[in-house]
């Protein structure tokens, strides 16, 4: 069932002489602005803005009509952050404004999502040479004051798989190292030479010297690049940018498709593509948080974790681990549990993690996660018989399968689900079944 949450708006956007006022909902309390002043790269903001705008109205796979126009907008306390998913799920967006690019006041820290309607696009597309763009940020309304420009205000639906895709893709990327860095000539040259939209292809990018080549198969130190067309919403930015990093996991010859970063900077603005491992697969199906949610004092650890969180552009992991006295390993399962709130995101270009807060409920991350509750209902039926250390029996139905713990701490499973996707899309819930109930008799 597709649920929807919906947010109501103070008054409708409009636009006049002075700008654009864009309306958003939500924010930490009634009338607060989280941010006022000018953006010192008019062009390269409105384009980045404009390219996350672009992802959240695209379906990579089996294209329709957009399903949803709504950024999600955070206020730190130095910079502002704009996110988006694409409609299929496959491709998550988003725009850093660091420091360097506001000129303003941040006046109080907070999260929304905005409505931007296809007239602020038009206006924001205008912005050319010394146009200013002076934003407003708060839940009464995004004030982008442009040259031109109307947007007509609407009520939201935030599509419930986006939380679930903010939960999966802050897991995956934790495990990103950087890659490559390519000068933004050679970054021009390699997207310029890249397969067009409809190419559904798993390539690997290999540094070459200052570029990237492409190759088939992957070997060590390769980055996935799964669909390339989906890097399209890069262009916009492109003639602004000084460099382009890519990000990914660590592979090996025999490696099957994994998720990437590709990430524009400016110096001033951060614009990261992060893919999905295949164009057809969704983050919301990819099981990344699973094992950490599945942890029996993960939301405990959860509770405790939130109330230590602060604003600061990067959470210092090792510093919340003494502070809550908890291992690394539980801190990173609580920042889990908290991003299946949206509480917490990934930031690559800074290996670190950073605070949102988004109007949903911690609660939801069982109900959104069909795999994790049909594991707890297994351990709690006593369908788990713990046989060795490394060896599990899992009654499930009619069925009867044999959990293994590999050398590695990861577990296999006979259950035709593993045997598809072999730990690709995270634990079955079978295994899942077993680390609950391990974790129980702990």
């Amino acid at each position: 069932m597709n649920v929807v949450q919906e947010f109501r708006y103070l008054a409708p956007s409009t636009a006049g002489a002075s700008g654009v006022a864009l309306q958003t909902s939500g924010g930490p309390s009634p009338n607060p602005s989280f941010f006022t002043g000018f953006l010192t790269t008019p062009p390269a903001a409105a384009a980045g803005l404009l390219a996350v705008a672009d992802v959240a109205r695209t379906r990579y796979f089996q294209p329709r009509d957009p399903a949803s126009l709504d950024p999600v907008v955070t206020a730190g306390t130095d910079r502002l952050r704009f996110e988006s998913f694409s409609g299929c799920c496959g491709v998550y967006a988003r725009l850093d404004a660091l420091p360097e690019a506001l000129d303003g006041e941040l006046l109080a820290h907070g999260t929304t999502n905005v409505d931007v309607n296809p007239p602020l696009r038009e206006a924001l597309a205008r912005i050319a040479g010394l146009d200013p763009l002076h934003l407003r940020v708060g839940p009464d309304a995004l004030t982008a004051s442009t040259p031109t420009g109307t947007v007509v205000e609407k009520k939201v639906p935030l599509p419930p798989r986006w939380l679930r895709g903010f939960a999966e893709v802050h897991v995956l990327s934790s495990a990103f190292d950087l890659r490559a860095e390519l000068p933004s000539a050679q970054a021009a040259a390699f997207l310029r030479r890249l397969p067009g939209a409809g190419d559904r292809s798993v390539l690997w990018a290999v540094p070459a010297g200052p570029s990237l080549r492409l190759t088939s198969r992957p070997v060590p130190g390769a980055v996935c690049l799964a669909g390339a067309g989906r890097l399209a919403a890069l262009n916009g930015l492109l003639r602004h940018a000084t460099a382009l990093r890519v990000y990914g996991p660590p592979v090996t010859a025999g490696s099957p498709p994994v998720a990437s970063a590709w990430e524009l900077t400016t110096g001033a603005l951060r614009l990261t593509l992060t893919l999905s491992p295949e164009p057809h697969r969704g983050f919301s199906g990819e099981g990344a948080a699973l094992t950490a949610l599945a942890a029996d004092e993960v939301t405990d650890d959860a509770d405790l974790v939130s109330a230590l969180l602060s604003w600061d552009p990067a959470i210092d992991v090792g510093a919340l681990s003494d502070a809550a006295g908890l291992p690394p390993a539980r801190v990173r399962a609580a920042l889990a549990q908290l991003g299946t709130a949206g509480r917490v995101g990934y930031d690559v270009g800074e290996a670190a993690y950073f605070h949102r807060v988004m109007p949903y409920d911690a609660a939801r991350a069982e109900r959104d996660n069909p795999r994790l509750a049909g594991a707890r209902a297994l351990a709690e039926a006593g369908a788990v018989v713990l046989d060795s250390p490394t060896t599990a029996t899992v009654h499930s139905g009619e069925e009867t399968y044999r959990v293994r713990r590999l050398p590695d701490d990861t577990l296999t499973c006979t259950c035709p689900w593993w045997g598809k996707h072999r730990g690709t899309r995270g634990p079955c819930k079978h295994a899942l079944a077993v680390t609950i109930t391990a974790g129980a008799g702990a």
